[in-house]
């Protein structure tokens, strides 16, 4: 039976990232079907991926409990009592410590750091609402941005330059966003926000240029266009009012009553005029927020303490694709006459390997998965090559790693 590969967006070479986008059981199939492998072979290799399964899953349960038990103070939904409380000298102590865990387990997840040039640089560009915002960044206490999935889609927009037709352009998209932050007590902030809670929130396909509007203290501000629409049209009708006044003037005199109600009304209406275009302006900017609010509507993918979950688990994947890939290529090259494999053999071959068999284009992150490999006991290294134990041996190793976890 047939199968079609997935295909994957097409990225630039010097911007592939560490991240393997496939399932970890779907890794474990390709690799146990792979030509090279005898049945037997095979077998073997899916005990071995069961077994590195459940040690890797044991060690990633240790973080999540550091986590939950290091967010408690600040998670913002919890729905348990804290009988066991803390003071303010321990609580300000644990904040960075929970940033410093959760930094770790994005890195471990192969997400990247925005740093404050890059948000401002997001902040600086009209979105594709036609909306400028202003990020004031002394309202965080702290603030950690990280995003992973770095691809261009096209979207659908209708604008006036194209007769307010439908057409497709081109955007930058983060498919992962993830913000981390805590607030101080700033004019811009809400004076019944919490600036004790961390709050962490994760997102779906945002473009580049709208990750500022999703941060707390965002402004609407107004362009060079808005401002005319509003005052222009204000100045000039007060200028052809005086005009028209001192015409009145001279037709009626100064004193006469029908003259100052004519300057009045059209002064009014003037006034009445530029009125109208700043409320046009509020509605414009209302029904931006409508449509921004629907939008995260369905980008939101979780909240605080559920997002800590969801980062373990990815994390732990992604640590596991990497061992299982290294290994297999390690030990499928058991044998090979260069006896062993460099990093930068194993590097290639991984890249080669899962162009070939998924169509997967990415910067494999090798000496990360070298040090698992050493740590786990299932590799070893000599004069800069590197030998994968025989699988009944790296079996062995893997129970041994397990019974000293659970003593």
């Amino acid at each position: 039976m047939s199968t079609t590969k997935p295909k994957t967006p097409d990225v630039d070479e010097s911007a592939r990232e560490h991240f393997i986008p496939l399932r970890r059981r779907e890794l474990e199939l390709l690799l146990a079907r792979h030509p090279d492998l005898s049945a037997s072979s095979s077998d073997d290799f899916l005990r071995f991926a069961r077994l590195l399964r459940a040690v890797m899953h044991l060690e990633s349960h240790e973080h999540l409990e550091d986590l939950k038990n290091g967010y408690a103070p600040f998670n913002p939904d919890a729905d348990t009592l804290q009988v066991i409380g803390h003071t303010e000298e321990e609580v300000a102590r644990l904040g960075p410590k929970v940033f410093d865990l959760l930094v770790n387990v994005l890195k471990k997840a192969n997400f990247q750091p925005l740093d404050q040039d890059a948000l401002e640089e997001a902040a600086s560009a009209s979105s594709a609402w036609g909306v400028r915002l202003h990020v004031d960044f002394d309202v965080f206490e702290r603030l950690e941005v990280y995003a992973r999935g770095d691809i261009v889609r096209p979207r659908e927009l209708v604008h006036w330059l194209f007769f307010w037709r439908k057409s497709e352009i081109d955007v930058d998209i983060y498919q992962r966003l993830i913000i981390v932050f805590q607030l101080r007590d700033h004019p811009r902030i809400d004076p019944d926000a919490d600036t004790e809670t961390i709050y962490i929130k994760i997102f779906k396909n945002i473009p580049k240029q709208d990750v500022d509007m999703l941060l707390p203290g965002a402004q609407v501000r107004m362009t060079l266009l808005d401002q005319g629409k509003i005052l222009l049209p204000t100045l000039s009708g007060i200028v052809l009012s005086i005009v028209k006044m001192f015409k009145i003037v001279a037709l009626f005199a100064v004193s006469t009553i029908f003259g100052v109600l004519a300057f009045l009304g059209l002064l009014g209406g003037t006034i009445g005029y530029g009125v109208k275009s700043f409320f046009g302006y509020l509605r414009t900017k209302d029904k931006y927020q409508l449509t921004l609010t629907r939008s995260l509507y369905y980008q939101n993918l979780d909240n605080n303490a559920g997002v800590l979950f969801r980062l373990v688990v990815e994390a732990e994947e992604q640590e596991c694709r990497e061992v299982l890939l290294a290994y297999f290529l390690l030990w499928r090259d058991h044998n090979d006459a260069n006896n062993g494999l460099t990093i930068e053999q194993l590097d290639s071959r991984a890249e080669e390997l899962l162009l070939a068999v998924a169509d997967i284009n990415i910067d494999f992150e090798v000496h990360d998965a070298m040090l698992k490999l050493l740590k786990l006991g299932i590799a070893t290294e000599q004069d800069g090559r590197y030998f994968a134990l025989p699988i009944n041996e790296a079996c062995a190793a893997l129970h041994e790693v397990w019974n000293t976890f659970l003593d």
